[in-house]
């Protein structure tokens, strides 16, 4: 009876946190030098990172992104919009879920909108949720350390990266991306 109560109460905890966490915001430098960061890690796990940034009409960058619970998770970070390299808009990630979820764990996380088109409709929304709004394409590497060549065709590629924590569940599914009113 008490470990329910407490996995409730841990969970509630977690749901008011981020529900809150807009009272949390960092100023726009430092969500600018967190973005710096992940994308010189970004470019450091991969040689064509760098090519694909370049090629992208989008890069969203969140260089923490906090995921935790138990029981009830919720996850928030803040990033930036990067359009030929510079910053156009600064947004929150954000999501929450009820299921087997223990742990607390950040990553950085960059998606790459590979076509105009999908950059248009992702600024044309007010609340854009990856899987209804856009399927994003999580990007991974196989057994020989490559991209599957198939998954860097499509229009929004998502990488997850930079995993520090217990937390196993890293995905883009259920994420609200809002843009950050100034």
């Amino acid at each position: 009876m008490k470990s329910k109560v407490l996995t409730a109460i841990t969970g509630l905890t977690v749901l008011a946190l981020v529900a809150s966490a807009p009272s949390f915001a960092r100023t726009k430098a430092e969500i600018d030098m967190s973005a710096d960061r992940a994308m010189g890690r970004f470019y450091t796990l991969d040689p064509q990172d760098r090519d694909l940034a370049a090629k992208a009409a989008g890069v969203l960058v969140f260089g923490r992104v906090t995921k935790g619970g138990a029981g009830v998770a919720g996850e928030f970070g803040e990033g930036v919009l990067r359009i030929n390299g510079k910053t156009v808009d600064y947004y929150s990630v954000g999501s929450a879920s009820v299921g087997l979820t223990l742990g607390v764990g950040k990553h950085s996380e960059v998606i790459l909108f590979m076509t105009h088109d999908a950059l248009d409709k992702f600024t044309a929304s007010s609340n854009w949720s990856a899987g209804a709004d856009g399927s994003i394409a999580l990007v991974s590497k196989g057994a020989g350390g490559q991209y599957d060549v198939a998954t860097l065709g499509k229009p929004i590629l998502g990488f997850i990266f930079h995993e520090k924590g217990l937390l196993g569940d890293l995905s883009f599914e259920g994420s609200k991306i809002t843009k950050i009113k100034n």
